[in-house]
């Protein structure tokens, strides 16, 4: 297996090199590459990606969607790894990715653990160790083979908000899915920076104005009314 670790960034400076040594580290004579699409960042994002000997392309789009395309448009493998830019996967990830395309799954994910002891995030990492396209997301990391890929179709670039949900959904039908046992470390600061009910109500509507088919302008102006999110959101 050759595996295209692809991170889409902007203005992510503080993080990426340690994202970068972390995947270095735990991919030690295995087959790979590390590809950060980057959308046109700001900060020393680029040149910290550099020198810490990953791949960076300047993505023609802004936004994770086009990031993510124009990644693999540049990737060389053969099983796609989209790894959003505060996630840390588990040191396993190259060899649980591998079982499973090796035992005929074509895509998946993996479970949350939160880079933050708060009660009420134990809980809601809880729940996604079960297996309903509901309690999946981008952050948790998503595989997939370059021949699903190539039959499910791109990310949408068109979409500003639910890019992944919206590509979840269509593997999940097309594809056979693997929940990996396991959890990726994710980014607890949206938490941190509202409260654990704000976030929750706000991912709610959100999802109920994706499922009523509001237009992506109107769900991404009231996510950003809900919410106060960092400054290097897309």
């Amino acid at each position: 297996m050759f595996l295209s670790i692809i991170i889409p960034t902007y203005n992510e400076a503080a993080t990426i090199a340690s994202i970068i040594s972390h995947l270095k580290e735990n991919l030690r004579e295995k087959k790979y590459e590390i590809i950060i699409s980057d959308g046109g960042s700001t900060d020393e994002t680029v040149t910290i990606a550099r020198s810490a000997g990953a791949q960076v392309l300047i993505s023609p789009i802004k936004g994770r969607s086009g990031q993510m395309n124009y990644g693999v448009k540049n990737a060389s493998g053969d099983v796609y790894y989209f790894l959003h830019a505060d996630s840390l996967p588990i040191p396993s990830f190259y060899t649980d990715i591998e079982q499973a395309i090796g035992k005929n799954f074509d895509c998946g994910s993996f479970r949350t653990t939160f880079d933050n002891s708060m009660l009420l995030l134990k809980f809601n990492a809880f729940f996604t160790r079960f297996n309903y396209l509901f309690f999946r997301g981008g952050d948790q990391s998503i595989f997939v083979t370059k021949a699903l890929w190539e039959k499910v179709g791109t990310f949408k670039e068109e979409m500003l908000i639910m890019e992944d949900y919206d590509f979840l959904a269509r593997i999940w039908e097309h594809g056979r899915f693997k929940l990996v046992p396991k959890a990726t470390l994710v980014s607890a600061r949206k938490y941190v920076d509202n409260s654990w009910l704000t976030v929750q109500l706000a991912n709610l509507e959100i999802v109920k104005m994706y499922k009523k088919g509001a237009t992506q302008n109107e769900m991404l102006t009231k996510y950003k009314e809900l919410l106060s999110y960092r400054k290097n959101a897309f």
